[in-house]
């Protein structure tokens, strides 16, 4: 098992990389952990005091800028690459430089520093890499409160246990998945050429504590912080049902996950892995909406908008099967006790993210 000395988070201030920075510096107590972040996300400058009191060193840099990764005399042995534009609405309507830029250009220079360094590189990519006609013309059937599966699909790939690596890639997928699917494609090259190590996970919805969640990225935050501060929501789309359906993971199952990969890189290198909640930890909006009501105790108007946007799904749920069986990693937390530390969380910080949402 390699000794990591010197760690890099990039998208360091974000959700998931502020978790994964403080988690790491946990883990490697004797060990460097930087977290660089351009601070643009409303919300991320509050995780800064979090970072700093958890040993973990805050760098303010974009990985648009080579010159902002130019930290070889560090000698980084670990990236951990979170930084992203997260939102799949992204570049509808809008020039989409900055999500191109952030999100292809950004992994070109996280990974040329790992050719410098020789770091191993741990990729957080998405379950948005699949296309979205051929999620939407899965066989589902409609129950009382959500979408689900028909035992039996046409498409190669999908089983009653939700979408697996094996799912075809041929199709439009929004530009934020893209470039994620474009990320992990020159990720590969470097492996081959350079000898990078990396490990790509394609993650489903992660949520948890310390999400500032919007609409379009960190859905089941926004739901249990709208609930608290009494805002009204909409289920959008699919007939304005909210039987829309996503698997969640909390982020502490991603670290615990990262925990086994990392004792494990040897083996697990070069290979891209599906990570999510699955079945047992998937949620309707119409669900999320009947559990924050029994963990705040409130009720809030729910709007019908019977259209959908760009690039909604009806369901989506990860098949985790493949890491699953190499490692025996499975999700730990419950979407119920995932819902409620969010609840916890605000309840605590509110004089800090109240702005936020309210």
């Amino acid at each position: 098992m390699r000794q990591y000395h010197n760690i890099l988070v990039t998208g360091g201030a974000g959700f998931v990389g502020s978790n994964l920075a403080l988690w790491l510096k946990r883990q490697h107590a004797d060990a460097t952990v930087i977290a660089l972040d351009n601070l643009k996300r409303r919300g991320s400058e509050a995780t800064l005091p979090r970072l700093r009191q958890g040993g973990v060193e805050f760098t303010h840099g974009d990985v648009r800028n080579a010159e902002d990764l130019r930290l070889d005399a560090r000698k980084i042995d670990l990236i951990v690459e979170c930084s992203a534009e997260p939102s799949v609405l992204a570049g509808y309507g809008e020039a989409p430089d900055y999500l191109l830029n952030t999100n292809l250009i950004g992994t070109i220079n996280c990974m040329d520093l790992a050719r410098r360094t020789g770091a191993d590189v741990v990729f957080l990519s998405t379950s948005r890499v699949y296309p979205i006609a051929t999620l939407n013309a899965l066989k589902l059937h409609e129950e009382p409160t959500r979408f689900a599966l028909d035992a039996e699909q046409s498409i190669y790939g999908v089983s009653e246990r939700g979408i697996s690596e094996r799912f075809p890639l041929e199709g439009a997928r929004s530009m934020y998945g893209a470039t994620k699917l474009c990320s992990e494609l020159l990720i590969q090259e470097y492996c081959e050429m350079y000898g990078v190590r990396a490990i790509i996970n394609r993650c489903g919805v992660l949520t948890g504590p310390w999400q500032m969640g919007k609409v379009d990225q960190g859905v089941f935050t926004l739901w249990v912080a709208m609930h608290y501060f009494q805002r009204e929501l909409s289920y959008i789309g699919w007939g304005g049902g909210g039987k829309q359906v996503r698997d969640l993971l909390h982020i502490d199952d991603l670290a615990d996950l990262l925990t086994v990969q990392l004792a494990r890189f040897d083996e697990l290198h070069g290979q891209t892995y599906n990570v999510g909640g699955g079945v047992a930890s998937s949620l309707s909006l119409l669900e999320t909406t009947q559990l924050c009501q029994q963990i705040t105790g409130k009720t809030i108007p729910v709007q019908a908008v019977d259209a959908n946007r760009p690039a909604d799904l009806a369901l989506y749920i990860t098949d985790s099967s493949r890491i699953e069986a190499i490692t025996g990693w499975r999700p730990q937390r419950t979407p119920e006790q995932t819902l409620q530390s969010i609840y916890e969380w605000i309840v605590a910080e509110e004089a800090t993210v109240r702005h936020i949402w309210a």
